[in-house]
């Protein structure tokens, strides 16, 4: 049935008032918010935003990390009919002018002293922003601002107005119309200001409620909510799905408590981006290289019957008894102890989603007993395009078309899409919206990609991104850089690449380390150094990364359309890609031309054959310090490998 977000609210908690609908770390305690408390916390920042002077169709930027009295701002303000815009708590002032000033908002309301900081410094450059309410009042009792007050004081002002007002709340509330603009979303985009995605109710929650009847969510499921809630992705899994099916949404204390709180709430439902598994499963293969001899043996042996009898059982093939025995054993000795260690003992869903996620990290989850699937969307389409279905998961593809979408490819291999979620269009951007909404409601993902045999959608790279080799043995070859990059990115000693290769007669690529994988690596070895430039720089590294390399070439010589696109050259660079120096956007995402600018002379030193080539950097510190890092890169080359022809 079509709703708004504030209806579901109320249908919660007139069916179940005293359930849990949030629950929040505070010093340690977990505090439970009830259905009907949630309601009392709307009606009274809705009363409160009405005094104030909110309207109906204006916009409130939400800034800060999954907090139950945030989550009840956005509600208040769709209640009234004004349209909530999450900003990502971790972009610097000067990102959240453009957003500001593009929806002329007047009302902000964030989580701490940061980002009222944050706030007052862009103040001169959105003159229109009139009202700052923050949620925790630690370090401002001595902040004196004219339209700045706590969120505290707004609730209890809307408190005595909705006593004065018994009905107004409600009035409001059924004003809405299911078709009405619910939230925008601004997308990180990895070149020009970001777009607004304008969401309706209608969109966001019928994308919600297919993805909770797919996976059969309800009431009784848990989730952990850590990501930002500027993300899509978070906004879906953690409020639209939260209204949609009404399980309980956990906020961690903070980032650093996220892997305890995952240990303790133990959700049952689980989202998290490709990096995240990887760094999982990095922390825990460094903690079993240093366990004891007889306890690491035992972990391989039991890993080793994982690999080969664990993914048969999850997708509910016949196995052998005694491979049934001894996983059952390996259940108890290893693989039991270790999900309930990384917070999944409970998890009965899993999905990551947005980078491609490597075969082994994806063999290694469903091996030990962990549901993880695939799934494809994107901030215009709602998250949910694809979904994949319990025993057909598989790493190389995203799934089957959701309820009520429809997907064709066009004469160029872009993947279209038509569903129920997509954007009603971007934010006072019609030019943007044309390029990519048809007169007849398909939408363009800029994805390459085909529908394989058994109906699974499969991703290529970017269309834009997909190019060729101009010269050389390999003139003609097609050259997909996301591909490339994300292979290397399986191997957990590699966090980040940048692939160039388009209109060049040879593929190259800078290399990001993991610090924590290599940096154990290097330990173990007895291999000194002091900090990531000069761990990136030791000859032993550039070797490990060097094996890492050729084993992709020799995987991309096996495949017929990407044998060209091996790699000839790479470098290590003497420093970690970082959002704050522009190099990825906020949700992680490699902006590969942005480097290519700002590193051309190491793309120069890469294609013009030169051993090494010194550089210096200008870097953001997490202080807020400006500084530069500097360092002399050593440059080689890697092994190719001649085509494997298939067999006839």
């Amino acid at each position: 049935m079509r709703s708004t977000f504030p209806q579901l609210l109320l249908a919660h908690a007139a069916r179940r008032p005293d359930a849990p609908a949030m629950r929040e770390k505070e010093y340690g305690i977990w505090q439970t918010t009830s259905w009907s408390h949630m309601v009392a916390l709307v009606k009274h920042i809705a009363c409160g935003l009405h005094q104030a002077g909110l309207h109906r169709g204006e916009h409130l930027v939400v800034i800060g990390a999954n907090r139950p009295r945030l989550y009840a701002t956005m509600l208040a303000a769709q209640s009234l009919g004004a349209i909530p815009v999450p900003l990502y708590q971790d972009a610097v002032g000067a990102e959240c002018v453009f957003p500001i000033n593009n929806a002329e908002v007047r009302f902000a309301v964030v989580e701490d002293q940061e980002q009222v900081d944050k706030m007052l410094e862009i103040r001169d450059r959105c003159p229109q922003l009139a009202h700052i309410y923050y949620d925790d009042p630690r370090g401002l009792r001595n902040y004196v601002e004219d339209g700045l007050g706590s969120l505290a004081e707004l609730v209890a002002a809307g408190e005595v107005f909705a006593q004065q007002h018994p009905g107004f709340f409600q009035e409001e509330v059924d004003k809405a119309r299911p078709e009405d603009v619910a939230a925008m979303f601004f997308t990180s985009g990895t070149t020009g200001n970001p777009k607004g995605v304008v969401h309706t109710h209608d969109s966001l929650l019928n994308r919600a409620h297919v993805g909770a009847q797919f996976d059969k969510l309800s009431e009784t499921d848990e989730v952990l909510a850590y990501l930002p809630p500027a993300w899509i992705g978070q906004n879906i899994f953690s409020y639209a799905q939260w209204l949609a099916a009404g399980y309980v949404v956990n906020c961690p204390e903070s980032s650093g408590t996220v892997t305890i709180d995952l240990k303790e709430v133990g959700p049952t439902y689980y989202f998290a981006p490709p990096r995240v598994f990887e760094g999982l499963l990095t922390s825990v293969m460094i903690r079993m290289e240093d366990a004891g001899t007889i306890k690491r043996k035992m972990f391989h042996y039991f890993m080793d019957v994982a690999r080969k009898v664990g993914p048969a059982l999850m997708d509910g093939k016949p196995v052998s008894g005694t491979d049934r025995l001894l996983y059952s054993l390996g259940n108890v000795l290893v693989y039991g102890p270790l999900r309930n260690t990384l917070g999944f003992s409970r998890v009965r869903v899993a999905y990551t989603a947005g980078e491609a996620i490597g075969p082994d990290l994806f063999t290694f989850y469903r091996s030990i007993g962990i549901n993880i699937k695939q799934l494809y969307g994107s901030t215009e389409t709602a998250v949910f395009v694809c979904l994949q279905p319990d025993h057909q998961a598989r790493a190389d593809t995203v799934g089957v078309p959701c309820d009520g979408v429809e997907i064709k490819l066009s004469d160029t291999g872009e993947i279209l899409v038509k569903s129920p979620g997509l954007l009603k269009g971007y934010y006072k951007n019609p030019e943007a919206t044309a390029e990519v909404l048809t007169a007849d409601g398909w939408y363009h993902t800029s994805d390459a990609g085909f529908i394989d045999a058994e109906g699974h959608l499969k991703i290529i790279d970017r269309v834009k991104d997909v190019g060729r080799i101009m010269g050389g043995p390999n003139d003609g070859a097609m050259f997909a850089p996301k591909y490339v990059e994300n292979k290397l990115k399986f191997f957990s000693h590699i966090k980040e690449v940048v692939a160039f290769g388009d209109k060049r007669e040879k593929v190259c690529v800078m290399i990001n380390i993991d610090f924590d994988a290599v940096g154990n690596w290097a330990e173990r070895r007895n291999l000194p150094y002091a900090g990531y430039t000069d761990l990136a720089q030791k000859p032993e590294v550039y070797e490990l990364i060097r094996e890492c390399v050729e084993k992709v070439n020799a995987d991309l010589s096996r495949d017929e359309l990407l044998a060209g696109s091996q790699i000839s050259r790479f470098l290590v660079l003497h420093k970690e890609l970082d959002a704050d120096d522009g190099e990825l956007t906020r949700t992680n995402k490699v902006r590969r031309g942005f480097i290519g600018d700002k590193y051309g002379v190491l793309v120069d030193a890469l294609y013009g054959d030169k051993t090494e080539q010194y550089i210096e950097t200008a870097v953001k510190f997490e202080d807020g310090r400006s500084g530069k890092v500097s360092a002399t890169l050593k440059i080689s080359d890697a092994k190719t490998f001649a085509p494997v022809k298939a067999a006839a």
